[in-house]
């Protein structure tokens, strides 16, 4: 499909013209301090100046503010409106229950940018379910019963959804972060493999969490209800707005591993990976006695884990991308053939 060809006044042409829009940057002081700012400008292909079009003033001035508020760690009218639907309360008392005054919160979403200060308390209530109830508690008598016996609910709910390990939301959130669209079964078989890698390197595991044998592989109980709770695309949800900034608790180390497996494991389905982890001693060993379709809550002991990847590691270097996708090609390999708990490095 052709692209639309551009074309308005030029003033300097004095006639219509075909345009271009390309990326300019422009300096700007605020509050006696100088930005740079990258803005989208009109530029006329016959003479080559820039040219007035309609919609495009707004245009910079919502990428002056987007950026703006991204150099200075302040909140977005997109965050103040997760936060909203996060905890089922409306502009006026969302303002009241963080404590600031009634008209303030609608302000922010007409476009008024915030302070500093409370640009900080809206991102602690937008990261910690536990926070937000803490200022509804503070600010209790501000507000209605139905409005804070809502946000309460939501509030419980939520800390009862996000109950994994620190690291576990963070891990999570790198997957998010490096393949953006992850189904459930991909994002379990991941993190599995991630916590035996790590585990094998490092002589520790990252995640605190138990792995069951289930029948489609390893899984970790408390992600499943997670990702259960989400009814739609669960990166479109204003809840995993709580998951933004996790990733920071992640050491090098726990990157470095994520990276490695994200970039051999993660370029495969969610079935690709049931099927290597179908044919991996740790699954099979906590499976014995069950049948195909019987379910089982069998935990995987991460000290089977550790040891099956170590073996794997003398076996194939699984500290480098080419030793992991040797090791991935072995057990694809194994998985067309009847099944075994291989391999035996």
């Amino acid at each position: 499909m052709m692209e639309k060809v551009r074309r308005d006044f030029c003033i300097e042409c004095r006639k219509e013209t075909e345009y271009i829009l390309q990326k300019k940057d422009i300096v700007k002081n605020i509050k006696d301090k100088n930005y740079t700012f990258e803005i989208t400008v009109a530029v006329c292909v016959e003479c080559g100046e820039e040219m007035s079009i309609p919609g495009l003033i707004d245009k910079n001035i919502q990428e002056i503010d987007e950026q703006y508020r991204k150099m200075e760690g302040i909140v977005s009218i997109d965050d103040i409106e997760k936060l909203m639907k996060i905890y089922k309360i409306g502009k006026a008392p969302l303002s009241l229950a963080l404590g600031f005054g009634e008209v303030t919160i609608p302000r922010y979403l007409e476009g008024q940018i915030p302070s500093k200060e409370y640009s900080d308390v809206v991102k602690a209530a937008l990261a910690s379910p536990a926070y937000m109830k803490g200022k509804l508690a503070e600010n209790r008598e501000k507000l209605t019963d139905a409005a804070y016996k809502k946000a309460v609910a939501a509030a419980v709910s939520i800390e009862k959804l996000f109950s994994v390990s620190d690291k576990m939301l963070g891990g999570i959130a790198y997957i998010f972060e490096r393949l953006e669209e992850v189904t459930p079964l991909t994002m379990q078989k991941l993190l599995y493999f991630m916590q035996g890698i790590y585990s094998a390197l490092y002589g520790r595991p990252i995640f605190a969490e138990d792995c069951r044998a289930w029948i489609h592989g390893p899984v970790y109980p408390e992600v499943y209800d997670l990702f259960r709770d989400f009814k739609y695309n669960p990166i479109d949800d204003a809840r995993f707005a709580l998951l933004e900034g996790t990733e920071d608790a992640l050491t090098d180390d726990e990157r470095r591993v994520m990276d490695l497996v994200v970039n051999t494991f993660g370029i495969y389905s969610g079935k690709v990976l049931e099927k290597i982890t179908h044919n991996e001693a740790p699954w099979v060993e906590a499976r014995k006695g069950y049948g195909d379709g019987i379910p089982s809550s069998e935990i995987v002991p991460k000290e089977r884990m550790m040891k099956y990847y170590m073996a794997v590691n003398r076996k194939y270097g699984i500290d480098t991308e080419a030793g992991l996708q040797a090791y991935i090609h072995d057990m694809l390999d194994k998985a067309s053939q009847p099944r075994t708990a291989g391999p035996n490095p």
